[in-house]
């Protein structure tokens, strides 16, 4: 039979009341009681039913998480890195995929919050006003969006985008080709913003184009256009869009990076696996997303008016697809 609390109670010589309190509320038990109750709770093994617990302690022991898109591996990485931390504290994880809908991701937060603890939302797509308001519905914490006012775990994606252009520049080329991802994506503004920072440093001819679907898609369609342009470098949004641009040169007979230099954005396993390896920058997946958690689970237990959004270090990779252009 399940070992119950009132098992624990008679181990430890206390009340139900004071297991339960030394298990959700130790500080309102004196510490020799609640190692007594600790040590009586390990000996026989006792786990806490997670919906009792939650009638104490007013919480469900559940977060949630909203991703645009979980055919895009990116999220995925963050997805195992988010779901390995609310493991560590004995949370469970509720997954929605909004499917890049900014309508369908507050409709899934505020779905979420009845049955969570607090929600982290993954490069929303919805307008500031939108964010807040359902941030009014429950605890919520940003992963790649800054918003005063709002917990994040941000990447430095200006950063990133800034080294991919100091690398072609320092290689040689003059006029590049940027593919952007949706304009109203945060991470694209943040990366145009590391753009035009050091076109304007080093004054090079920039090819602006877009927007385009994130995704494989996107990217073949983006290819030629490119090509039309006579660019020598092409900055793709992200790698899934990169690895597009890559297919669609290797069918019209384009050389990468003989003829055009390719970079992509995120790092993906597919980026160092493809023909030639992919020159990318690596967003910091895994931190990120236990960062998350971490500030999440912070805004639960404190009363802490401070607002922390931390951001994580990018780092360019340089690999096979970029070299001195031929002319």
């Amino acid at each position: 039979m399940a070992v119950t609390i009132r098992d624990v109670a008679r181990r430890a010589h206390v009340s139900v009341a004071t297991v339960s309190r030394a298990l959700t509320s130790p500080e309102l038990v004196r510490p020799e009681t609640r190692s007594r109750v600790l040590a009586a709770a390990s000996d026989l093994g006792y786990q806490p039913n997670r919906a009792a617990r939650g009638l104490i302690t007013g919480k469900t022991g559940n977060i949630g998480i909203v991703v645009p898109d979980l055919d895009n591996p990116f999220f995925t990485g963050v997805l195992k890195a988010v779901q390995a931390r609310a493991m560590q504290a004995d949370y469970a994880v509720f997954v929605a995929d909004s499917d890049e809908d900014p309508v369908a991701e507050a409709k899934l937060v505020h779905a979420m919050a009845k049955q969570v603890d607090g929600v982290v939302l993954c490069a929303p797509g919805l307008e500031d006003s939108q964010v807040y308001e359902v941030a009014g519905a429950t605890s919520l914490v940003l992963l790649n969006r800054r918003l005063p006012g709002v917990p994040a775990a941000l990447m430095d994606s200006a950063g990133g985008m800034h080294a991919i252009i100091d690398h072609l520049v320092a290689l040689g080329h003059r006029r590049i080709a940027y593919l952007n991802g949706p304009r109203t994506s945060w991470s694209n503004q943040e990366r145009r913003r590391g753009l035009m920072s050091a076109v304007a440093q080093h004054g090079v001819d920039l090819v602006d184009l877009g927007p385009f679907a994130p995704r494989y898609e996107g990217g073949l369609q983006a290819a030629d256009l490119a090509v039309a342009a006579d660019t020598t470098a092409i900055v793709a949004y992200n790698d899934i869009m990169a690895l597009g641009v890559l297919a669609r040169l290797r069918d019209r007979g384009i050389s990468v990076p003989g003829d055009v230099s390719v970079t992509g954005f995120d790092d993906l396993t597919y980026a160092s696996l493809c023909s030639p390896a992919l020159t990318t920058v690596a967003m910091p997946v895994a931190q990120a997303g236990r960062t998350a958690v971490n500030l999440l689970l912070d805004w639960l237990d404190s009363d802490n008016t401070e607002v922390p959004q931390i951001v994580a270090e990018t780092q360019l990779i340089v690999r096979g697809t970029t070299t001195p252009p031929r002319r």
